[in-house]
């Protein structure tokens, strides 16, 4: 049970955060300055920075409980995710870095007009109004239940209000520079609590343990019989093939068109420390992956492989907190709800401060038809912020009443637009001819489609594809696997917008075999 040791570390945390975010900020005369910290910050420190920022309460508590329910074959998505950042680092930064850009989208301003960058802009808004606020409300759970257990009353608004508070605090004065710091702090709080958790049940675990846990199926990487059959590439996200292509296009996705996170390799000095912090991210997060995992596993020892329901849960997801409250030594326990909290608050700063800067200089900017000048860029700036953290704080109040199916859409929302996205950035790289109009088309189209296929696309026993928004029951349907929906609407959107092209060549293939006869 938690003790006022934990209590008084969590509010430590708490006050501490404020403290240093306001400390680090310093002083910003612009824009540049609140938004991407004048480009001084070191790489390490915008490495650290990425990580903790694609790392959410949901991946704290969610991938021990991939460990706990399945094996650890969810490992391999992290090679992908190394692969792709690699393919950004060498085939966008460079673009990314020709100009002072200030945001990813600006790239589609210069290659295609002010329409698709604005287009880029609203639909990387709404995903990360979505997403974010979703993260925000389930935030806002293991605090809620150590409250409870502590014998105060107070609701899932009053929770999220404490956290987003803090957070936006910091972040409405000190800018990207306070962000990137914090995100360096709380990275650390996070992973310590994890070591001390694993320290906890690496001790406590019995002699033979991962001999018991292979025997279970349990410490697997691949999957038996899937491995080399096509059709179960199609159906199951962890199978070599598809965690590893699709992991890979998906961070393309994420870390090359996604702005929350293009931000801060914005920030980096130069292409060399640009690709240095994208790079060494990825071998962090393997690292990351692989500690949440093995705290999975030692879990399913600890409580002797029993079911959630065994133990009274509704779902893997809960295993965690439960031990984080009730089996960590005073003190650690503590940490451990500082870390959720640390990546919480990472993650909603990061998302304020991306939010706001993509409003300001896609949106507002183009619609005043100039720049603003510093001053006026500053204060434009921390209204933005503030405005964002008032519309997370109603969005993510919304779910408490919301049931998991809705909650779960709103976390893999990424899903519908980063194939979308991807693509139009391949296009405006690789394809010189394609006009603005045929862009925004293809992007609006293809993540119209990719809500089809999200919905209505099974796969047969056979392999064979099946549309169906309301299938009707039938033994063996099952859903195409989800790293392989960034992909497919990449494609999508790469043939959409090429084929005026596709067809200007056909028919002059056409007109030549016609002259020649």
């Amino acid at each position: 049970m938690l003790t006022p040791l934990d209590y008084l570390i969590l509010l430590g945390y708490l006050l501490g955060s404020v403290a240093l975010g306001l400390w680090a900020g310093g002083r910003q005369r612009h824009a540049v300055d609140y938004f991407l910290g004048s480009r001084t910050l070191p790489w390490w420190a915008l490495c650290l920075s990425v990580v903790a920022t694609e790392t959410s309460t949901l991946t704290v508590i969610g991938i021990p409980a991939v460990a706990y329910g399945g094996d650890l074959s969810f490992w391999k998505l992290t090679i992908g995710y190394v692969l792709g950042r690699i393919a950004v680092a060498f085939f966008l930064l460079p673009r990314y870095f020709e100009g002072s850009l200030t945001t990813a989208y600006a790239f589609l301003g210069q290659r295609f007009g002010q329409g698709m960058q604005a287009a880029a802009s609203l639909v990387f808004l709404a995903t990360r109004l979505l997403a974010d606020g979703v993260r925000l409300f389930a935030t806002a759970i293991p605090l809620k239940v150590m409250a409870d257990m502590a014998g105060l009353s107070v609701s899932y608004l009053e929770v999220i209000l404490v956290v987003a508070g803090a957070t936006v605090l910091y972040t409405l004065i000190g800018g990207l520079r306070a962000v990137v710091w914090l995100d360096v702090m709380q990275l650390l709080v996070y992973i310590g609590g994890a070591l001390g958790a694993l320290w906890v049940l690496w001790n406590g675990a019995p002699d033979g343990w991962w001999q018991m846990a292979t025997a279970a199926g349990k410490t697997r990487l691949l999957v038996p019989g899937a491995e080399t059959s096509p059709i179960r590439w199609l159906t199951e996200p962890y199978v070599f093939v598809t965690a590893v292509v699709g992991g890979a296009v998906f961070s393309m996705a994420s870390h090359g068109t996604d702005h929350l996170m293009v931000q801060r390799l914005l920030a980096c000095r130069d292409l060399s420390d640009s690709r240095r912090a994208l790079i060494g991210s990825g071998l962090i997060v393997m690292a990351q992956f692989a500690l949440f995992l093995l705290v999975g596993l030692l879990l399913w020892v600890h409580y002797g492989g029993a079911t959630p329901a065994e133990l009274g849960l509704s779902r893997a997801d809960e295993v965690f907190p439960r031990f984080i409250i009730e089996g960590l030594p005073p003190g650690v326990s503590g940490l451990l709800l500082a870390g959720i909290l640390a990546a919480a608050m990472s993650t909603l700063s990061s998302s304020l401060n991306a939010l706001a800067s993509s409003t300001l200089f896609d949106l507002y900017e183009r619609w005043r038809g100039r720049p603003l000048d510093g001053r006026q860029s500053l204060v434009v700036s921390r209204l933005l912020t503030l405005g964002w953290a008032l519309v997370f704080v109603g969005f993510a109040s919304l779910f408490e009443s919301t049931d998991n199916p809705v909650v779960e859409l709103g976390l893999s929302i990424a899903s519908f637009t980063y194939g979308g996205m991807l693509g139009v950035f391949l296009l405006g790289r690789f394809n010189r001819r394609v006009s603005q109009r045929w862009a925004i088309g293809a992007f609006l189209a293809a993540i119209g489609l990719m809500v089809l296929v999200i919905f209505g696309v099974w796969v047969r026993p056979d392999g064979r594809l099946l549309f169906a928004l309301v299938p009707e029951a039938s033994e063996g349907l099952r859903r195409l696997a989800w790293p392989w929906y960034t992909l497919l609407g990449a494609l999508l959107t790469l043939l959409l917008g090429s084929l005026p092209h596709l067809g200007h060549r056909y028919r002059r293939s056409s007109s030549q075999t016609r002259h020649l006869r």
